[in-house]
C-alpha cells in the first residue's frame, strides 16, 4: 500500500520535473512560503530518542493527534481543526524523521508511542485521548497498548494496520527504489507534479478518487488540496515517509487485547489504501 503510494508519487513527479514546464521561480516562490509557514508555532525539546518537534493549539481538554504519512505537525493540527475550534486543546508532534524530530536508530512504532510519554512529561500532562490517522494510527495504538496509564482514549482514523488476510507486498526492484528515494528527495520534482498532475497525485497519495473531489463542496475541495500542497517541503518529510513505507507497507501484528480503554475506528470501504479491512480487524 505504502509503497504503491511512493512509487506513485515519484514516478508523477520525475516525469514532470523532466518535462521542464515548470517555472522555477513560482517553484522557489511556492518552497518559500511552505518553508515560512512550518516556521511558525512549533518548538522542539530534547526526548529521549533527540529533538522532537510538536505544536499546541487550542485551550480546553488535551488531545493528542498522530500525523498520517507525509504530515508532520503542521498536518496534525489541521486534520484537528474541527477540534480546536470545539474546546480542545490539540498536542500535534512530528513524528520521527519529519520536519525538526530526529530519526533514532529504531524508528519502529513502538519507539514513537514512548516518545509520546516523554512528550506527556515534558508537557507535565498526566493523561490524554490520542487520534492516529493512517500510519500514525500505528504509533497510537502502540501508545495504548504498552502506556494504558497515559492513555484516556484511542480513536483511529483509516488505519494502516495488519490484518491476518493481508500478503505482504513484494519488495521494489532496484529502479523503482531509486525512482521513489530520488523523487522524494527532490521539491521541485513533488512540485511538478502538484502542477502538472493534481489529480493523479491526489488518487496516489490521498488514496481518494479525484472525481469525488471535483464534486465535493469548494471548501472541501480546498481542504483537500491543502493537505496534498502541505506535503510541501517534502525534502523535510523523506526519512519519516520512507519509514512510513516499511512500517505500514507490511504493518506487524499488533497485542490488541491489551487495549483497555474506550477505542473508536473509522475507515472507508472506497479507501485506495484498503484500511476499512484492518478498521474491522481492529
Amino acid at each position: 500500500m505504502q509503497r504503491r503510494k511512493l512509487l506513485a508519487l515519484g514516478i508523477v513527479a520525475t516525469a514532470a520535473g523532466i518535462s521542464g514546464i515548470a517555472s522555477r521561480q513560482a517553484f522557489e516562490a511556492d518552497l518559500d512560503r511552505a518553508k515560512t509557514r512550518l516556521g511558525r508555532g512549533s518548538v522542539v525539546f530534547e526526548s529521549r530518542f533527540g529533538l522532537m518537534e510538536y505544536a499546541v493549539e487550542g485551550t480546553g481538554p488535551p488531545c493528542i493527534m498522530i500525523h498520517g504519512t507525509g504530515g508532520g505537525f503542521d498536518q496534525g493540527l489541521g486534520f484537528a481543526a474541527r477540534l480546536i475550534a470545539a474546546g480542545r486543546q490539540i498536542i500535534a508532534p512530528s513524528r520521527f524523521g519529519y520536519l525538526r524530530s530526529a530519526f533514532p536508530v529504531d524508528p519502529s512504532s513502538e519507539g514513537q508511542a514512548d516518545a509520546i510519554v516523554d512528550l506527556l512529561d515534558h508537557l507535565n500532562i498526566a493523561q490524554a485521548p490520542v487520534i492516529g490517522g493512517s500510519a500514525g494510527a500505528l504509533s497510537a495504538m502502540q501508545f495504548a497498548i504498552r502506556h494504558p496509564d497515559r492513555c484516556s482514549a484511542l480513536v483511529t482514523l483509516v488505519p494502516a494496520a495488519y490484518t491476518p488476510d493481508r500478503a505482504p507486498p513484494p519488495p521494489p526492484n532496484a529502479l523503482a527504489a531509486s525512482i521513489i528515494t530520488y523523487g522524494l528527495q527532490s521539491d521541485y520534482l513533488f512540485w511538478c507534479g502538484l502542477k502538472l498532475a493534481e489529480d493523479a497525485m491526489i488518487g496516489a497519495l490521498l488514496a481518494t478518487d479525484p472525481a469525488l473531489v471535483h464534486a465535493a463542496a469548494p471548501h472541501e475541495q480546498a481542504r483537500v488540496r491543502a493537505i496534498l500542497h502541505d506535503i510541501l517541503p517534502v525534502s523535510l518529510r523523506v526519512q519519516g515517509l520512507l519509514n512510513d513505507g516499511k512500517l505500514s507497507g507490511a504493518p506487524k501484528p499488533m497485542s490488541l487485547e491489551a487495549i483497555t480503554v474506550p477505542t473508536f475506528v473509522a475507515s472507508v470501504e472506497d479507501d485506495r489504501f484498503g484500511t476499512a479491512a484492518p478498521a474491522r480487524f481492529i
